[in-house]
Order: C-alpha cells, then structure tokens, then sequence
C-alpha cells in the first residue's frame, strides 16, 4: 500500500476519534463501520458481536470498551430518527477489525493500524512505569541521604547509618536485609532497594521521611532513640500494606532498577535517532 494512501487512511481514522470529557479517547460505531467498508448496519453488528465475545474471553469487561448508547440523525425531510450507536475504546476498534471480512481493504489496514496504535498505548504504559520505578529509586536515595545527614548532625556521625537502615528493613519485611537478598537472589554488593518492586520503594521512603521529620522535630541524639523510631514508622507502614493485603515480604522482585534506566536511556537515544520508528 503506497505511503499515501496508508497516511489518508491513518488521518481518516484519526480523525474519526473524540474524547469524553475525562479524555478517554473513543470512537462511534457507525463512523467505524463506513470506514470499514460496511454499508449495512446488520452486517457490521454481526463483527460488533464477534469482537465482544473476543473482548470477554480475553478477560476484560466488555462494558468498558462497548458502550450502547442512542443519537438522534437528520433525515433528508428535515425530520429527526432516533438511531442505535456504540461508543468504542481503541482495543474495541481493534477487536472489530481483527473480527471483519479480511477481504475488504479497509478491514487490512485497520487490523495492522489498531493493533499497532494498541501496542503503542500498551508501550507508552510500560514506560511510564518503569519511569515510576527508577524515580521512586532515585527518590528513596535522596531520602536515605538525607537521613545519614540528620544522623551525623545529630549524634555526631553517620557510622550507624547503615544499621538504622537494615533495622527499618527488618521492621518492614519481618526478615532481615540480607534474607531479603537470598530470597530475591540480589547480589551482596547491590542495594535490596535496587530490585524492589514500586510499592516497597514508595512504602521505605515514606517511613524513611516519618523518621528524619521525627527525629529532627524531637532531637533525637542517638543510634538506638533514631533506630526506634525507625522501626516504628517501618511496622506501621508494613501494617498499613497487610492490612490491604500486600505482604512485603511475599512480592517478588523487580527487574534490576539499573538495567531499567539503560533501558529506557537507549530507547531515548533510539527515539532521538529514528523519531518516527516504533519499536515492536
């Protein structure tokens, strides 16, 4: 298919899309089925129907992405018909195309265009959390320098940092840190925090916030009276995460939070270099 052609193409379907006011992005099924090269609406509600059974057995809501819903059409009296429509999400449209006559041209090109425009968003989402990662990492160092600061002002040197630390993790596990590292096979010169999962990296930085914000508000001058309360704020936390049913402990690691930022460092230079590829 000439290059434009495949561009008219995109642009028509592009052009077809609207937002509900949240900025969910959407389509309607009677622009879908035009430009799917159906002209009744019996025969495109039959793929309407094939797409849903695939959307169930795919394991999502079918309610989320097909939406029945009415509008009212100008007829060529000037009267107005009150007609039956769909609001359609993206994977829907996908789902339609993949379930569509692929005889029809149409039907060919929206089944590579959606599935390429859904791996997109499956992409952008992949990237953003491992961007929510590695600054939840980074995040979490500021906050442990910060706390071996407080330390050294406080009580004179920041020699107990390191226990302070590996008590908290004992707090918020129920293990030590180096069980932790067994049980996540993480490298005894690499930090636990490295291969831990968003949540735990989110859950030791706001414990470790609660303990600097203490110690300092209560001028504490000692390992064992900053240790303490680092435990405490550790265990709440920790109560807080089994209470909505996350044991800390049970969750499995995460890729090597160094491995993510070359990753993504790559993908920018690659993105810098060929800005309009898109890697599958």
């Amino acid at each position: 298919m000439k290059t434009e052609i495949v561009q008219s193409l995109t642009d028509t379907f592009e052009g077809h899309a609207q937002q509900t006011e949240g900025g969910v992005e959407y389509w309607l099924a009677r622009d879908i089925q035009h430009l799917l090269g159906y002209t009744e609406w019996r025969n495109f509600g039959q793929v309407v129907s094939k797409a849903k059974t695939a959307c169930e057995v795919s394991g999502h809501t079918v309610s989320n992405h097909f939406v029945d819903v009415n509008k009212m059409v100008q007829l060529g009296s000037g009267s107005e018909r009150e007609i039956d429509d769909i609001i359609l999400t993206r994977y829907a449209c996908y789902l339609i195309a993949q379930n569509g006559d692929p005889r029809k041209p149409e039907i060919a090109f929206a089944q590579t265009y959606f599935a390429v425009q859904t791996r997109r968003a499956e992409l952008i989402e992949e990237r953003m959390l491992a961007l929510e990662r590695v600054h939840a990492r980074r995040k979490l160092s500021e906050t442990e320098k910060e706390l071996s600061h407080v330390i050294f002002e406080q009580t004179g040197g920041n020699q107990d940092f390191a226990l302070i630390r590996s008590k908290g993790d004992h707090a918020l596990f129920g293990k030590s840190t180096q069980a932790m590292k067994a049980q996540w096979k993480v490298p005894d010169s690499r930090p636990l925090a490295d291969f831990a999962p968003t949540i735990l990296l989110k859950a030791k930085d706001f414990a470790t916030e609660i303990t600097i914000f203490n110690a300092r508000q209560h001028q504490m001058e000692s390992e064992q009276v900053i240790s303490a309360e680092h435990i405490t704020n550790n265990k709440a936390v920790r109560n807080t995460l089994l209470e909505r049913g996350i044991r800390p402990e049970a969750l499995p690691p995460a890729e090597d939070v160094k491995k993510v930022e070359r990753r993504l460092a790559s993908e920018d230079k690659k993105a810098i270099d060929k800005p309009d590829r898109l890697d599958t």
